[in-house]
């Protein structure tokens, strides 16, 4: 580093006022810049000449709210110290006076950022999955079917849009009747003690999920995008067994966890965000890999019992898949539910070669499901 010229006619004499930051006692000092090493030493006489010795490159100048004339200096190492000069010039021995001091402690605050953040992956990740499994075991039935038709009716009310009536429940008496008989061919009943209900509503979409206590939703463009009742079946078969599994008041449980988990870091979850975030996640509902195999499992015996082909369920995924593509390669593995190719696969897997199968309905009670919503 180089030396100002005029630096040796001054540096030998300079003097300050040193605040150490525990003790709001100013202390007379002696200063030397010792040039070779870098650093100023700061000797305290009355302390029995014990010296500090701060690195000229890391001394920055702070403002001085006192508009004296001399100079106020800290060094980055000890945020609370500050050291009083009368001499100005010993600013130009400073390499970096001006530079802006590197916050205290970056390493250990980005210790704890990385703490607080796997803190909250690991509750929403693997802390309230596991105890919203443990919980869906003490909701009682009418609890959870308070839960189910609340939850309904939101989603009505959010696909209508706000100010505008829910979204309208598909009833043509004929339509109905074809329903229920498919229901009943799938060992269900739509009676007031069914385990399932199930529900059409009027809108494009083509989904179909399942809320709980046993509802069962349909989107009349999932109606419309089948090519035949078995396809339906299937997908309701498939429902179904999320219903008898409980899936869906535990995957209620984990989001509702989740929105409290945002909402202590991102504020107030409690009013209609919670509500629009819950209904998405309700419905674009993505269960573990294990609750979709099983529910998949569930599908393929009720289909064998009404004398349809399980392949029925691959045929609708592979209409899905060719609409809306399918994952692969390792992104697969990180997906809730497993690839549609694969699901393909395992229900055209699950049909017996030797079997005869048929269709669920009648041609009459299909063009009957069709026009439901008319």
């Amino acid at each position: 580093m180089s030396v100002p010229p005029e630096l040796p006619s001054f540096a030998a004499n300079l003097a300050g006022v040193l605040f150490d930051g525990d003790r709001p006692v100013p202390q007379a000092v002696d200063l030397r810049l010792d040039h070779g090493a870098g650093v100023l030493d700061i000797t305290q006489p009355a302390g029995g000449g014990e010296t500090l010795r701060w690195p000229l490159d890391e001394i920055r100048r702070l403002p001085d709210s006192a508009a004296r004339e001399g100079a106020v200096l800290r060094w980055t190492g000890d945020p609370l110290a500050r050291l009083q000069v009368e001499d100005r010039r010993i600013l130009s021995a400073l390499p970096h006076p001006a530079r802006r001091a590197p916050p205290k402690g970056r390493g250990r605050l980005a210790a704890w950022a990385v703490a607080a953040v796997a803190a909250v992956v690991l509750q929403i990740g693997v802390l309230i999955p596991l105890l919203a499994d443990r919980l869906s075991g003490f909701v009682p039935p009418e609890g959870e079917r308070a839960l189910g038709e609340a939850t309904f009716e939101q989603i009505r009310q959010a696909l209508a849009g706000s100010g505008l009536p829910p979204l309208p429940t598909c009833d043509a008496p004929a339509g109905r009747a074809a329903l229920d008989k498919m229901l009943l061919a799938l060992g269900q009943d739509n009676g007031a003690g069914a385990s399932a209900r199930v529900y059409v509503l009027d809108h494009e979409m083509v989904n179909a999920f399942a809320l709980p206590g046993g509802y069962v939703v349909f989107f009349r463009g999932m109606i419309d995008a089948a090519e035949g009742p078995n396809e339906i079946a299937a997908v309701m078969a498939h429902e179904i067994g999320h219903v008898e599994n409980r899936d869906p008041t535990r995957h209620a449980l984990r989001s509702a966890g989740s929105i409290g988990i945002l909402g202590l870091l991102f504020g107030d979850f409690a009013g209609g965000a919670a509500v629009l975030f819950l209904t998405e996640r309700l419905i674009s509902a993505r269960y573990s890999q294990g609750a979709e195999s099983g529910a998949d499992g569930f599908a393929y015996t009720a289909l064998e019992e009404a004398g349809v082909s399980p392949a029925a369920l691959g045929d609708m995924f592979e209409r899905l898949r060719d609409r809306y593509g399918d994952a692969q390669g390792i992104t697969a593995h990180f997906l809730s539910h497993p690839t549609l190719t694969s699901r393909i696969a395992r229900a055209r897997a699950a049909a017996r070669p030797d079997a005869k199968y048929g269709d669920i309905l009648s041609d009459v009670d299909w063009t009957a499901l069709k026009s439901i919503c008319d």
